[in-house]
Parts: C-alpha cells; sequence; structure tokens
C-alpha cells in the first residue's frame, strides 16, 4: 500500500473519529437541551463536557466546608446544586452529568409512574466505573429486571424482615456495650462506628456471619466506593478508567 493511500486512510479515520467525539460532547446534548425546553422544562444550561459536575463539586465543597449541628438541614451538604435549581425552577428540572441530561422529579406521583413503567424509563448508568461497584437489579433492564425482581421480593416480606429483628438488636446493643466500656467521659466519632455496625447487621442477618469475618472484603469496597467517588467529581472520557 503506497504512502498517500495510508496517510488518506489515516485522515478518514481521525476524521471519523473527531465527527463522533463532536456529536458526543456537543451536538447530542444540544439537541437534547432543546428537546428538554420545548417540553417546557427548565434547567442549567449545557457546559461542553463538563455539565454541571465542576460547579456541582465547588458547591459541595463550599457547603461542606461550614460547620454542622445535628438539628441543620442535611440537604444544602448533600445536594447543593439540586436544592438551588429547586427553589429557582420548581418541583421538575434538568441537571447535566457530563454530556447527559439528568431530569430531576420530586412529585410522588411522578416518581410512582416511572417506578411502575420500567420498560419506558430503563435504568441508566452515566459511567461505567459505577458498574465496578453496583451490580445485580440495580444495573438490570426490561425483562432481566423483572425476572430479578420477583426473585428477590420474597426476602422483602415484612414478616421475614421482622425475623431479622433480634440481629439487628444483637449488633446494635454490641456497640453500646463498647461505648459504655470507654474509660472516661469522651466525645466519640460515631460515622466509623456506623458504618461497622450497617456492615455487621447485613452479614450477621444476610448471610448468618459477622463483620469482622468479612472485614477485608467491606474495607476493599470502602476503599472502591472512596475511588469512584472521587472520579465522580470529574467529567467522564470514554476510555480513560482503563
Amino acid at each position: 500500500m503506497s504512502l498517500p493511500v495510508v496517510a488518506v486512510a489515516l485522515m478518514v479515520v481521525l476524521a471519523a473519529v473527531l465527527i463522533r467525539v463532536v456529536n458526543w460532547v456537543w451536538i447530542t446534548p444540544k439537541k437534547l437541551e432543546r428537546y428538554l425546553r420545548r417540553q417546557g422544562l427548565h434547567g442549567t444550561p449545557y457546559t461542553p463536557l463538563v455539565g454541571d459536575i465542576k460547579r456541582n463539586v465547588k458547591m459541595l465543597m463550599e457547603a461542606r466546608s461550614e460547620p454542622i449541628t445535628p438539628t441543620d438541614d442535611i440537604i444544602p451538604y448533600l445536594l447543593p446544586l439540586a436544592l438551588k435549581m429547586f427553589n429557582s425552577h420548581g418541583r421538575t428540572f434538568f441537571m447535566w452529568t457530563g454530556p447527559i441530561p439528568t431530569i430531576m422529579i420530586t412529585n410522588p406521583e411522578h416518581i410512582k409512574e416511572v417506578f411502575s413503567k420500567t420498560y419506558d424509563f430503563e435504568a441508566t448508568v452515566s459511567s461505567p466505573l459505577v458498574k465496578l461497584l453496583v451490580g445485580g437489579l440495580a444495573s438490570y433492564k426490561g425483562d432481566k429486571w423483572a425476572r430479578h425482581r420477583r426473585i428477590i421480593n420474597p426476602a422483602f416480606n415484612l414478616e421475614k424482615i421482622k425475623n431479622m429483628v433480634p440481629a439487628f438488636y444483637h449488633c446494635s446493643s454490641e456497640v453500646v456495650s463498647q461505648w459504655e466500656r470507654q474509660e472516661s467521659s469522651c466525645e466519640v466519632d460515631v460515622w466509623p462506628w456506623l458504618v461497622n455496625l450497617t456492615a455487621d447487621v447485613i452479614s450477621h442477618a444476610a448471610f448468618g456471619s459477622s463483620y469482622r469475618e468479612g472485614q477485608r472484603i467491606f474495607e476493599l469496597q470502602g476503599e472502591l466506593s472512596g475511588i469512584i467517588s472521587q472520579e465522580h467529581k470529574k467529567p467522564y472520557i470514554p476510555g480513560m478508567r482503563f
């Protein structure tokens, strides 16, 4: 194959890649934005590639730099941008996760409709990184989702949940006993205790074992959650996860 032919082939490939990137980063998001606004929805203007990620991270950092007391409203610390949009645009609005628009709904009837029409409103994952942490029912769609939902339904029967109460009580009592054995009055950072308590309750209720037996697995899951959480503060670029 002659050099000019190779050069032309490379140019064609590069042009095709460029067209796909431009379509993904700009053309498709702008089409979706116009469509949503024609439907009467309000939202933030689209910022190429990053969407609302940088704005949301900045507001989160500002909110969490302020001290919080047990009586404070937690929403401004967890969802500052969504709260601002709710106050300015009402109960339904859209935001951007990178180049993907996300419609936020707070009307209970609308939420109920979305959950009841699983074939019309399929589960979506904005980043493949999430699949490393969340799998199973949360990521299934259509018939596969319906089949697995039927399989796990009996596990959430009220009587079966009542049977788990002794495990909840045992794990909680153990934590309180450890607090009572503290040598003197002192402040306790309850967050790590609550994390371990949650893992212990799940282990006892679901698997009949203690948290300590699978402690390393829970620790690795925690580390993975932290890494993915940090990555969610950046725009997702296909292929970068490798």
